[in-house]
């Protein structure tokens, strides 16, 4: 069955009012993968949804998959049919079709899609919507299909001449033949017959070919990773950095303007311009570009070319001046949230992947990173934020040490100017009495009590392994750690007391999370077996046999007032338990833009703050609205 959403009555409000919605998406759009026009309107494909921009006036409207219904906000490709409707691909969950009022999901389980990871879609004359699907490894399918809104036609390696199952670009000229870019050459189809170009059989510079484009004349432009390619038919030409002055040999994007000037979109150096004899470079030295990692380019119907970096956003050019463009709905700073945790006046930090740190306190966003702040590194490990008694925020980032800030001065801690054993930190956690407690990778646990720094491995204690990938501090002050293969351990500042599946009921030795109940139980999440209980004598394990846990692989939990258990899993969404019942919140039963959970806290509120990854960005969930007022924060979170 399709899946018909009617915006106008979806607020991700189950049971309540849209000014009061149960789910909140924030999300980064920076990352700029598909462009679009129609009408006076420009429509922009991101890493965290679909954006709006009206070209008169900039008003600019938001669509992700809470508010609106979209199958996911990780969008790679966008085109716009006749009728005006958009046809939006997105890198994780399948297309969506937006009329302007209705909008419709096709995914792998409801329709005849081979793969739900769409990299490229074109519309030809008579309105059949050609999808070129790139599958993520592990997963089955891919190749192109062809849908005409009732029917698909799906061409793979074993069924037609299409040379590879990873599509990365389509164009379709006027006389109707679909030019589709693999990974393994050309293909050219023309309705009935196929042909392949390869480096063996034609001038193509690289059978990794990443985009085609048309010019007046009919000559096919297309970018490889290995240069820029002309083919009118018969000749080939090709441009490369070593014969012109092409920034880079690796061509993502490019598009030509009605003076048939081909402009060119380089993985990381920047836009080019060529006019058939003169090449003008445009970079972040030269001129107003932001970024030279080009990732979309359009031209308008004024001729103006839009241009989509990866990270630095949205710009218009009109051949003089360049205008920046806002595609974010927030100032999260990158769309994969590592770590997160809720200080005591209710301020939210959060960890990324690869963009830094960000605070979020009464409405207000604050990012941090290597540019303007003192963080050492922009990737956030998991478990790795901590916010100590004095509200200074401890980050671990992965390779540079450990780093905190008291709400002006950074201080780092590393291998060179500290007690600390190893740069790339796995855990951070704080104690009552301000000690930080810091997991590495291979090289034990750190503890610093603000003036000594001591070290706990296997060479000097009973520590069962050296890579310590969470830690959680329960009331009597005893450090519970999550030993990576090596299962649970106890340190009571003493002695050591280890569990792991030989001599107690953990199910799995891999602990990816650990949290303590308000009896003192302690919930432990594994990376293959479920989740385990323990209340120091009985064990009780929670799987997919024998539970509502939707998935065996748990990230992180937190556990709020009434002590209910909310576990974020790696693809199965987010589970709540009593107790006794469980309910499940995925993507397709509720506003959770994602599957996969990476981190969670509760504030004061009883706001559930999720990070994911994957464009999902951060969601905040609270059955019966979610409420935004600034609160103190006593939850345990994790």
């Amino acid at each position: 069955m399709i899946i018909v959403l009617v915006l106008s009555f979806l607020a991700c409000a189950t049971g309540s009012s849209a000014q009061n919605p149960e789910w909140i998406n924030y999300t980064n759009g920076t990352y700029i993968y598909a462009i679009g026009e129609e009408g006076g309107n420009m429509w922009i494909g991101t890493s965290g949804g679909l954006v709006r921009i009206n070209q008169q006036t900039r008003e600019t409207t938001f669509y992700n998959k809470c508010n609106s219904g979209l199958v996911h906000n990780y969008i790679r490709a966008l085109a716009i049919d006749g009728k005006g409707n958009k046809w939006i691909g997105t890198g994780r969950l399948g297309l969506s079709r937006f009329d302007g009022t209705n909008l419709t999901n096709y995914t792998t389980s409801n329709s005849a899609l081979p793969n739900d990871y769409i990299r490229a879609i074109a519309i030809d004359k008579k309105g059949i919507a050609w999808i070129g699907t790139h599958p993520w490894p592990g997963t089955q399918g891919g190749g192109l299909a062809a849908f005409d809104g009732t029917r698909w036609t799906i061409f793979d390696t074993t069924n037609s001449g299409l040379p590879s199952k990873f599509i990365r670009a389509i164009a379709i000229n006027r006389s109707g033949t679909k030019w589709i870019a693999t990974e393994k050459g050309l293909a050219r189809f023309d309705g009935s017959t196929w042909f392949v170009y390869s480096r063996s059989n034609s001038g193509l510079p690289c059978d990794s070919v990443c985009y085609v484009s048309f010019d007046s004349k009919g000559n096919n432009w297309i970018g490889t990773e290995r240069g820029l390619a002309k083919f009118d038919g018969t000749n080939w030409t090709v441009f490369n950095t070593a014969n012109s002055a092409l920034p880079e040999n690796y061509v993502w994007c490019l598009t030509i303007d009605s003076n048939d000037q081909v402009w060119v979109g380089t993985w990381s150096k920047g836009l080019a311009r060529f006019d058939g004899t003169q090449w003008t470079a445009y970079n972040p030295a030269n001129s107003g570009l932001v970024r030279g990692d080009i990732r979309a380019l359009f031209i308008d119907r004024s001729g103006n070319k839009w241009v989509g970096t990866y990270g630095g956003g949205l710009q218009r050019f009109d051949g003089k001046a360049w205008t920046m463009y806002n595609t974010s709905n927030s100032g999260l700073p990158y769309n994969q949230i590592n770590s997160l945790t809720i200080d005591r006046s209710g301020r939210k930090w959060l960890g990324t992947e690869a963009e830094g740190a960000g605070k979020f306190a009464e409405s207000q966003w604050t990012t941090f990173n290597t540019s303007n702040s003192g963080l050492p590194n922009n990737k956030i490990w998991f478990n790795s934020i901590a916010v100590d008694r004095f509200g200074a925020a401890w980050f671990g980032t992965y390779g540079s040490g450990l780093v905190s800030f008291d709400g002006s001065k950074w201080t780092l801690y590393n291998t060179s100017n500290s007690g600390l054993p190893h740069n790339s930190i796995w855990s951070v956690a704080a104690e009552e009495n301000g000690v930080i407690w810091i997991g590495t990778e291979g090289a034990g646990l750190a503890k610093y009590d603000s003036t000594a720094w001591t070290v706990y491995r296997m060479s000097n204690s009973n520590i069962p392994n050296d890579y310590v990938w969470s830690i959680a501090i329960d009331r009597n002050g005893d450090k519970w750690i999550g030993a990576y293969g090596n299962g649970l351990a106890r340190f009571d500042g003493m002695n050591w007391t280890s569990y792991n599946r030989s001599n107690s009921g953990l199910p799995s030795n891999v602990i990816n999370t650990i949290a303590i109940d308000s009896a003192g139980s302690k919930w432990i999440g594994t990376r293959d077996g479920g989740l385990a209980k323990f209340d120091g004598r009985n064990w009780t394990v929670y799987n997919r046999s024998n539970s509502g846990l939707p998935d065996n692989e748990i990230w992180c939990i937190a556990i709020d007032g009434n002590d209910n258990k909310w576990i974020g899993t790696f693809s199965g969404g987010l589970a709540k338990f009593d107790g006794a019942n469980w309910k499940v919140y995925n993507s397709l039963n509720s506003g959770l833009p994602d599957d996969h959970i990476m981190s969670i806290a509760i504030d004061g509120n009883d706001n559930k703050w999720i990070g994911m990854s994957w464009g999902a960005g951060l969601a905040v969930f609270r059955e019966g609205g979610v409420v935004l007022k600034a609160t103190s924060n006593n939850d345990k979170s994790n």
